[in-house]
């Protein structure tokens, strides 16, 4: 099958809907499919997927230093190479519901090509980047998205239960999949020179951002009995770096805190020597970090937050904290601290737990997701609004000799 993957952030490999877009294509191509990637310029020579197909980059106006240090960026929409990718797809998938995805979708549906969604931008990611994480707004976003773009699909990926809740909850009617994320077999213990000797490390990874609640985790270093042991290391980047640097100079850490971003390689070996991983988003579609980190033999403990689906992962109440309860935080990590043994046995459980979420078995049902989808396609029936977009494009690529007629809608 012929797939195009639609997503304008994919030669960034700095957030996990990258990630995601990368392992599933080259899986894809593994089992004899043909996934074409749509990405932004690269940075390296290097291809992250043999077919990408790059983009130029756009900059916001004002805005744009805030994209970046969020780990996005976005391109200039190019209808001429969208219309002669998608002719030659048997599906076209995209990842975020923003204009690409929705051009993307006027020239599929002129095409009859059919198309899929999946849903991996949380809406309380986008108002705890903005400081405005209200109930009522993530709702409007929830609905907005639907209305400008998902309604007009059927098949949509969820990488959790607890997002296609959401979706459910918020009126989505599509038919929803729910198929993790998976995790390679890279992510594996492995031996080697101990980095932190004599020291309880705790750890974190992920984007240095508001709605991670890395601060509950500062604070509970802090709290704790032992923390003149304990070794806090914050593994990413992103804008709250500073803040956090402060906090924990604030806060008199014994031992300090540091924060670094970390080559994958590099990642697994730290990962192999943590005790502990802390989790503490507030929003979390899935979380894959936290999978990566007891695969590797570190055993979590997970914030219980209703809009977090990384908690569907702990195997013990040790494993779950009170959502941005520092003290609850604070008395979890102690009790691993004063119970090595059982830190042992539960860093075992966890890697054989990580098993269940092998990517060869999540790409088995992400390749047969694209199968009942282009078997059962319906050609969603255009508003006059989409009829006159579509018209528009076309126009275009008539006058570039791209096309000589208008599509029949």
């Amino acid at each position: 099958m012929r797939i195009l993957f639609v997503l304008e952030c994919t030669g960034l490999m700095t957030n996990g809907t990258t990630a995601s877009c990368i392992r599933f294509a080259n899986e894809l191509n593994k089992k004899g499919n043909e996934v074409t990637c749509i990405g932004c310029e690269l940075k390296e020579e290097k291809k992250p997927i043999e077919k990408y197909v790059e983009f130029k980059n756009y900059k916001f106006p004002f805005f744009q230093p805030l994209i970046e240090k969020e780990g996005f960026q976005f391109i200039k929409i190019d209808n001429f190479k969208l219309y002669n990718l998608i002719k030659e797809s048997d599906c076209v998938h995209f990842f975020l519901p923003f204009k690409l995805a929705s051009n993307a979708f006027l020239i599929a549906r002129s095409l009859n090509v059919p198309v899929t969604g999946a849903f991996h931008l949380q809406p309380d990611t986008i108002t705890s980047a903005i400081h405005m994480n209200f109930r009522f707004l993530n709702s409007m976003i929830y609905s907005g998205f639907r209305k400008y773009l998902y309604k007009k699909i059927e098949y949509i990926h969820c990488p959790s239960k607890m997002i296609e809740k959401e979706l459910k909850r918020h009126k989505y009617k599509n038919e929803l999949r729910v198929i993790s994320n998976g995790i390679t077999p890279f992510w594996h213990k492995v031996e080697s020179k101990p980095q932190y000797k004599d020291k309880f490390v705790v750890t974190m990874v992920g984007r240095l951002a508001s709605e991670k609640r890395q601060d509950t985790l500062i604070k509970a270093i802090k709290e704790s009995k032992y923390e003149k042991n304990i070794q806090l290391v914050l593994c990413g980047q992103g804008p709250n770096k500073e803040k956090y640097l402060k906090l924990a100079k604030k806060l008199k850490l014994t031992n300090g805190i540091i924060i670094k971003f970390l080559t994958q390689e590099e990642l697994r070996i730290f990962l192999s020597q943590a005790n502990l991983y802390c989790h503490c988003s507030d929003a979390e579609i899935e979380g894959l970090s936290c999978v990566e980190a007891f695969s590797c033999g570190t055993v979590p403990i997970i914030s219980n937050s209703k809009l977090s689906a990384t908690h569907q992962f702990a195997l013990c109440e040790e494993s779950i904290y009170k959502r941005g309860d520092y003290k609850d935080l604070a008395r979890k990590i102690d009790y691993w601290y004063e119970n090595k043994d059982k830190l042992d046995e539960y860093s075992i459980k966890y890697q054989n737990l990580s098993k269940e979420y092998a990517l060869e078995i999540e790409v088995e049902k992400f390749e047969q997701f694209f199968i009942d989808a282009v078997n059962n396609y319906k050609p969603y029936q255009l508003s006059y609004k989409d009829k006159r977009k579509i018209k528009r494009i076309y126009k275009k690529l008539i006058k570039e000799n791209i096309v000589n007629e208008m599509p029949n809608l």
